[in-house]
Parts: C-alpha cells; sequence; structure tokens
C-alpha cells in the first residue's frame, strides 16, 4: 500500500503557473522592449525548467491509480487537465517565438498534447453529462471553462507549429470549445442562483476570473485564424472587456472584504494554485487586443483602435505588476513551508 502512494503529490492544477508565465512571453512583454529582447531567451529558459519540474510530477502522479482514476471522476476538479493541455501549447507557442530551430520537438510535443487534448475530450463531455443531469447541486466554478481554455489553445497551438489549417476545421474547433464555454456558463450561474446562502468572501473562486479568459482566448484564436467577421470580432471584443471590468470589479470587492475579515496575509497574500488562473487570463486579454489590432483582417472603428491602443499601454502594467505580485507571493508560501518543515523537524529531533 505505501508503494502505491510513494511520489511526490502535486496540484493537478500547477500547469497554470506555465499558462501564466508563457502567455505573458507571447503577447504583454512585447510592452516592455528590454525584458523582451534583453531577456526573453533567458525568461523563456526559466519557464521551461519549471514546466520541467511540474511536468514531471505531473506525469509521475498521472499514472498512479489511486490519483487518475478519483480525479477523472471528480464531477469539476477533472477540468484541471485543461491547464495541462493549455501549459504545453503555451509553453510551445513561446518556443517558436524564442527558439524556433527546435521547431522539430516543438511539433512533436504539439502532437503528444493533441493526443492529451483528445482524452481530455472524453472527460469533458463525461463531466458535463453528470454535471447536468446526476450532480445539479454541485458547486461548480470556473474551472470547468477550462474545457474551453484547453480547446481554444489546441487550435492556436496547431496552427502556430504546423500551419494554417483549413478554415471550416478551425472554425469548428473553436465553436466546440464555445459550447463548452456556454454549458460552463449554464453550470456556473445554475450553482449560484439556486444557492442561496452564499458569499463573495468565501464561495467566489479565484478561478471564476476564467469566465473572461476563456472568452479571451476565443478570441485570440479567432483572430489567429482569420475567422469570423471582422464586426463579429468587434463585438466580441467589446463583451469580452465588459465582462473583464465586472468580473475583475466582484474581485476588488472580494479582496476588500476578505482584508476586513482576515486581514492582508490571509486575505490577500495566502498563496493558492488557483491564484494564477487571474495572471492568465490578465495576459490573454492583452495577446488577444494585441494579435486583433494588427491584424489587417480585421479592421474596427478609428475610435475603438485608438482605445485599444490607450488601454493596452494600461494594461500591459497591469499585467505585469500582478505576476511579480503573484511570484512574490508564490515565494513566500515556499519559504513559510520550508520554515515550517525546518521548525517540525527540530521539534521531532527535540522530542526524540
Amino acid at each position: 500500500m505505501q508503494q502505491k502512494n510513494k511520489y511526490k503529490k502535486i496540484e493537478p492544477a500547477s500547469g497554470a503557473i506555465i499558462m501564466a508565465g508563457g502567455i505573458f512571453l507571447i503577447g504583454t512583454v512585447q510592452a516592455f522592449p528590454v525584458l523582451d529582447i534583453q531577456f526573453g531567451k533567458f525568461l523563456a529558459f526559466l519557464v521551461l525548467i519549471a514546466w520541467i519540474i511540474i511536468y514531471k510530477s505531473l506525469s509521475v502522479q498521472f499514472f498512479h491509480r489511486d490519483f487518475l482514476i478519483p480525479f477523472i471522476k471528480h464531477p469539476v476538479n477533472s477540468f484541471a487537465i485543461g491547464t495541462w493541455i493549455a501549459g504545453v501549447s503555451v509553453l510551445c507557442n513561446v518556443f517558436v517565438k524564442y527558439f524556433p530551430t527546435i521547431i522539430l520537438i516543438t511539433q512533436a510535443m504539439a502532437i503528444l498534447n493533441t493526443f492529451l487534448w483528445l482524452f481530455f475530450l472524453f472527460t469533458c463531455f463525461y463531466n458535463f453529462r453528470r454535471l447536468f443531469f446526476e450532480n445539479q447541486n454541485y458547486p461548480v466554478h470556473g474551472v470547468i471553462l477550462l474545457s474551453t481554455v484547453g480547446t481554444q489553445s489546441i487550435i492556436l497551438l496547431l496552427n502556430n507549429v504546423f500551419f494554417q489549417f483549413p478554415t471550416y476545421f478551425s472554425e469548428a474547433i473553436i465553436v466546440l470549445g464555445f459550447m463548452f464555454y456556454l454549458a460552463g456558463i449554464i453550470l456556473i450561474g445554475n450553482r449560484y442562483v439556486r444557492q442561496h446562502n452564499w458569499t463573495l468572501i468565501n464561495d467566489w473562486s479565484n478561478t471564476n476570473c476564467i469566465i473572461h479568459g476563456a472568452l479571451s482566448i476565443t478570441g485570440l484564436a479567432i483572430v489567429t485564424t482569420n475567422t469570423f467577421t471582422p464586426a463579429f470580432i468587434t463585438v466580441f471584443w467589446v463583451i469580452v472587456f465588459l465582462l473583464l471590468i465586472v468580473i475583475e470589479a466582484i474581485e476588488v470587492v472580494r479582496a476588500i472584504k476578505r482584508i476586513k475579515n482576515y486581514g492582508w496575509n490571509i486575505g490577500l497574500f495566502q498563496y493558492n494554485v488557483s491564484q494564477w488562473s487571474r495572471n492568465f487570463t490578465f495576459g490573454m486579454f492583452y495577446t488577444f487586443s494585441l494579435v486583433m489590432h494588427l491584424n489587417p483582417y480585421y479592421p474596427i472603428p478609428e475610435k475603438l483602435y485608438n482605445f485599444q491602443h490607450a488601454f493596452m499601454i494600461f494594461w500591459a502594467w497591469v499585467v505585469l505588476s500582478a505576476l511579480i505580485i503573484q511570484i512574490g507571493i508564490y515565494i513566500k508560501s515556499q519559504i513559510e513551508t520550508h520554515t515550517r518543515t525546518k521548525e517540525g523537524n527540530i521539534s521531532h529531533t527535540s522530542a526524540s
């Protein structure tokens, strides 16, 4: 029995760390030329090292029955597989940008990631069916929208790493991802409507920022593959922008309430792996806006064009600041964990 569990356990959603760091290097870093030109390859290498460490542990954990079967059967947590897929997709796009000479390795990773996505599709259909027909009262949250994120990341990956796929193929994958999004939004809305005693402090999840993040990656998939019309994507961008404002306003109110109830440390600076989803969604909206802004296939009204330009200057600093703060929170948690472990060992030695 001990042999079965003899491996270092890791949060299944840890792929979000790679998503957050990678999307910064794909998009937002372009607003900071010094970081991009002088340190871009070095930062990309750090993301690669982090990916190796995280995915090594995830891979070992994945092949243990005591983890895999209960994980896949969990109606909500199983959607965290989307972070594994999106993490690899983002990393491959980082490779395309900074290490184009290793394209064969990148393509091999893309193929393996596509097979993982096909497995993920099976778990998505299986658990969406359960949530709609068997577990209607389950407290779902934004993690189920990783079904959209993982799916759209695949079409971005295939188009960037291989070649421009036929429009109908790209549209089909994008529409599938959007259908997952609608299903997820219905379930999240149902959870908060039916559960009358929920509170913003304790029942609003960090992952709910994926409500706008999943649409941002959908928009990025559209403007990368040149699918749908300029009028559609113009309206779509405005909707995503408004959702971002609404969701993040809720997050600000939640943060204020948590500080009042728990203080700054526990209320705001206590590490949780789900916090990386916010960094990813912030960076994804910037990247969506940037690619749309630069793509001549999508002409937009001049006023909106100028607004996007001004907003991206501001938003780039928000993305960078949020990423630095999150890295700081992570380092703080590692120091605290190390300190507690050391103190525990000293206490155990003294007691012996």
